[in-house]
């Protein structure tokens, strides 16, 4: 019997956005200059309607406006900013309405193909709105009839945008203020997801028609060696080679090339959008089956499905001369083109760890 008395493991601890923090400390700053009202703590109403308090580090008169800061918390999803000081800076201007400014650690546009236009700090439709809807409310309630400068920053944001694809993306100097729901939800990786899709847009609004989807850096680097692609048209998708194939039907290029290691191309072969380990295991009898079907005989279809690893079942067929790498990548070739639109040319390449191919389907020119 199971045991019902066996602790159970905590839920994961959703958080909120940069875009829910820049709207709370921008409000702070506001009702400070406009009511002289300051607190360690501010109320915001997120897109959905629900509200949420936000604790505060700090909110005070500054020479030409005021400030207010708080710390990012993304709850238990592995978060870039998560932990990071994020400070709003409002300054009162006699034209109505919201003007926004990237401050320290906030990037700037300078490519085409996203929401925003060059030149405009990385701060997203979203977050704006939300920031927008509660000042314009906050200077209607007050009767105030003016406007707001607001300028957004993040502490240390310049090196943590390093770490993200802002610099391929073409968002330079800083982060992107981000959030749809003002929610972070664990694992959701929805920010992460949003950037391939930005990173589509980006290439071919640049005019890049032959892009490649990689999941890591091995494969980046083996696109490069084959292709010399430049890093404009390489997409890290990491595990989400959904979020590419579905990007596609909306924003379809000439040519896709999938890279990414052998046990992961197998999961996409298996028919999996997401190729992480909580979400998809690599098929070692399903292996064993392709390789039946090239050749294989009894002894070596055996030793694939008693395998410890993918890697281990590719070197057992390399070894009997059985082409295990290419049939994956057929098989994988087949469902990636089950999803995007037929005018996508489509190939798929399957490296091993030290990013030298050791399958591939699909023109290769």
């Amino acid at each position: 019997m199971r045991d019902e008395t066996a602790e159970q493991p905590a839920p994961l601890r959703s958080g909120l956005t940069t875009g829910s923090c820049a709207t709370a400390t921008s409000l702070a700053a506001a009702r400070l200059l406009l009511g002289a009202v300051s607190s360690d703590a501010v109320e915001i109403v997120l897109p959905k309607g629900k509200q949420v308090q936000m604790r505060l580090e700090f909110c005070r008169l500054t020479a030409n406006g005021a400030e207010a800061g708080t710390i990012k918390d993304a709850g238990d999803d592995p978060d870039v900013t998560h932990g990071a000081l994020l400070y709003s800076q409002v300054r009162l201007i006699s034209e109505p309405g919201v003007r926004f400014s990237a401050g320290k650690g906030v990037g700037t546009v300078t490519r085409p193909g996203l929401v925003l236009s060059v030149g405009e700090p990385a701060i997203n439709p979203v977050p704006r709105k939300m920031i927008t809807d509660h000042l314009l409310l906050l200077a209607q309630e007050l009767s105030y009839s003016g406007g707001f400068e607001v300028t957004i920053n993040v502490e240390d944001g310049e090196a943590l945008a390093l770490k993200t694809m802002n610099p391929r993306l073409g968002i330079l100097g800083g982060l992107s203020i981000l959030g749809t729901s003002g929610i972070v939800r664990p694992f959701s990786c929805a920010a992460y997801i949003a950037s391939i899709h930005q990173g589509i847009d980006v290439a071919k609004t640049n005019g890049y028609l032959h892009i490649a989807a990689c999941t890591g850096n091995a494969s980046e680097d083996t696109m490069r060696r084959v292709y010399d692609l430049p890093e404009i048209a390489l997409i890290e998708m990491g595990d989400f080679v959904g979020a590419v194939l579905k990007h596609l039907r909306k924003v379809p290029v000439d040519k896709l090339s999938i890279c990414g290691g052998f046990g992961k191309i197998s999961k996409l072969a298996a028919g999996h959008m997401d190729l992480h380990s909580r979400h998809s295991s690599i098929d070692l009898p399903q292996l064993a089956e392709w390789a039946a079907a090239i050749g294989a005989d009894a002894a070596l279809q055996q030793g694939i499905r008693e395998a410890n690893t993918s890697q281990q079942a590719l070197a057992m067929a390399s070894a009997a001369g059985i082409a295990l790498g290419d049939a994956v990548c057929r098989h994988a070739l087949d469902f990636a083109r089950s999803v995007v639109p037929k005018q996508v040319q489509v190939e798929v390449f399957a490296i091993d760890r030290q990013g030298g191919i050791v399958g591939h389907a699909g023109v290769f020119q």
